[in-house]
């Protein structure tokens, strides 16, 4: 089944702001909240649709990448965005949205005494595409430094929130009974301290490892976009889950080809002589080789369109083209017979420019290319 627009979810537009984009979620966690809907498996799952929607539209940065590229911008190639979200992960949200963790009402604190799951921290790398890679997508395998949980680590329940890994008060207000939660301070809100650990490890009881990570790319990222694998960053103490890991995109320069969106542009030198005689001429594309038949009398400037020879477009519904533009190549120095040739051909009528009412300018050319 198609996931739904995630503006649709919170009922907003795209020019809504932060504050209406919080004020949208609040409404929606409190409509479905699994507190005020016991056993009902679909406001639960109304609940998570809109946490999922919340994290990327309230994100800056991963707002700009929904809207132009959508859910593929996210789920593309086995790159998860917010889909593997669990119940620990939202309400580990509301200490943002209702204000440091306040609970309202009858709500139980959204979510009572719910242990708070704390998740490693995440890792950044950067993987360079060939435009090859790019057109086609690609597997590769990088090496990454994690920290893993040492063998022989033990916890035992932190004294100081009782395992619960967070602290509460309730006060009285003009509204009612409010409860306020924080993480503990004493186990970072894991609910777990260390009791026992081995002499390699750090404090937390971390080790490093070397791990071949496998990230499969889709066809069609563009340069600095991020994509996320899901587990594969640090270890998170005690019994919590690991963070990311963070790829971010470089596309290396290609030596004839030159990227424009989907599109693609290749810069054809031709000969003189080709040019007058016509010609048929071997490329190299993304897709492979390509033979190209220049017609007799082509004038410099002119654009052929190879139609889906480009980039495929991340959401998977089109495929841009390669444009190549051709340029007569003309000769800087001449043999004393090739300078006489052209001397007599001065004054021939053939040689006489006559543009036709075809041939059109060049900003009528470049309007074409963008049509």
């Amino acid at each position: 089944m198609a996931k739904r627009d995630y503006y649709d979810i919170l009922g907003i537009n795209k020019a809504a702001s932060a504050s209406e984009i919080k004020k949208a979620y609040r409404k929606k966690a409190i409509k479905y909240h699994p507190d005020k809907n016991p056993d009902d498996k679909n406001a639960e799952e109304k609940f998570k649709e809109a946490a999922e929607a919340y994290e990327i539209l309230s994100d800056g940065d991963k707002k700009a990448r929904y809207d132009q590229y959508g859910h593929q911008a996210f789920e593309g190639g086995g790159f998860g965005g917010s889909g593997s979200m669990n119940m620990d992960d939202i309400f580990s949200q509301f200490g943002d949205i209702f204000g440091g963790g306040a609970g309202f009402g009858g709500f139980g604190g959204f979510g009572g005494q719910r242990q708070r799951v704390v998740k490693g921290s995440n890792l950044r790398i950067r993987v360079k595409l060939t435009l090859e890679e790019i057109a086609n997508g690609v597997e590769k395998k990088v090496k990454v430094k994690r920290k893993r949980q040492a063998d022989g680590v033990t916890y035992k329940s932190c004294s100081t929130c009782n395992g619960s890994g967070q602290v509460t008060r309730i006060t009285n207000t003009i509204l009612g009974r409010m409860q306020t939660a924080s993480p503990c301070t004493a186990c970072g809100g894991s609910g777990q301290i260390i009791d026992k650990r081995p002499s390699n490890s750090d404090s937390q009881g971390f080790v490093i490892d070397v791990e071949t990570v496998s990230i499969k790319i889709p066809a069609g990222v563009v340069d600095g976009m991020q994509l996320k694998v899901t587990g594969k960053g640090n270890a998170s103490p005690g019994n919590g889950v690991s963070g990311d890991l963070l790829v971010a995109i470089t596309e290396e320069s290609h030596p004839t080809l030159q990227r424009e969106g989907d599109n693609l542009h290749y810069d054809l030198y031709v000969s003189l002589s080709e040019a007058i005689l016509g010609s048929s001429i071997e490329i190299d594309t993304v897709t492979g080789k390509v033979r190209l038949k220049i017609e007799a009398g082509v004038q410099s400037g002119k654009i052929l369109r190879l139609r889906s020879k480009g980039i495929p477009n991340i959401n998977g519904y089109s495929r841009g083209d390669l444009l190549v533009h051709i340029n007569v190549w003309t000769p800087k120095t001449l043999s004393k017979e090739q300078k006489s040739f052209f001397e007599k051909m001065k004054n021939d009528e053939h040689f006489s420019p006559k543009p036709e009412s075809s041939d059109k300018s060049f900003f009528e050319k470049v309007k074409d290319m963008f049509s």
